[in-house]
């Protein structure tokens, strides 16, 4: 720990790793609201918040458990396909409370290119969200759709089906084949629009 008269303690938030004020004070100096994606051990959360004097106000959130319960997702809620629909949700619910602009704010995350908060940025801007960044940060299409791991499972139950078995448990007890893992993301998207029919015309429009 440092030591001397000029040395600061950090404040608590800095020190438990919760929070870069540096950045964050960036952030809310550019006057928009921030689409904020938090990864948990389990899930994703995606929130549109915007700063005030008494603390941070949301105007729409999305939690990838409410996939599996509102529309019936069956695959894991923290892959690549989660983090994209949970944005494209919480962007939804944005654009519907009026918000047409955000900053990114992925916290202490590392800003890997593909990883899973830019999959949740991609189902923001999906949903009609205009949010800074560069393509090249996105994953493609086939990633979040989970055409990956639909081809590795497919050539892993032919070659070893035992570990086909082990490896994709959780899947095969939620009642998904992995392979079937593109089409049912296709399923589960198409209900969201269906749910936000209303706010992705006017998303369009705009």
């Amino acid at each position: 720990m440092g030591r001397g008269p000029r040395y600061k303690v950090p404040w608590r938030r800095r020190r438990e790793g919760k929070t870069n004020y540096y950045k964050r004070i960036k952030l809310i100096l550019s006057g928009k609201p921030r689409f904020v994606v938090r990864r948990t051990n389990k899930y994703i959360i995606v929130q549109v918040a915007e700063a005030k004097i008494e603390g941070d106000k949301i105007i729409a959130a999305a939690h990838s458990r409410e996939l599996v319960k509102l529309y019936g997702w069956k695959a894991g809620t923290k892959n690549t396909s989660a983090a994209y629909l949970t944005g494209f949700l919480a962007g939804l619910r944005a654009v519907k409370a009026g918000i047409k602009e955000a900053v990114l704010d992925i916290g202490l995350a590392r800003p890997q290119r593909g990883s899973r908060v830019f999959s949740a940025l991609k189902g923001g801007l999906d949903a009609g969200l205009s949010i800074p960044h560069s393509e090249e940060i996105l994953p493609s299409e086939e990633r979040i759709k989970g055409l990956h791991i639909a081809e590795w499972a497919k050539k892993l139950s032919e070659e070893d089906p035992e570990r086909y078995k082990r490896l994709f448990s959780k899947y095969l007890e939620a009642g998904l084949k992995p392979e079937d893992l593109p089409s049912h993301f296709e399923e589960v998207l198409n209900k969201i629009k269906n749910d936000y029919s209303d706010v992705i015309g006017v998303s369009r429009e705009a």
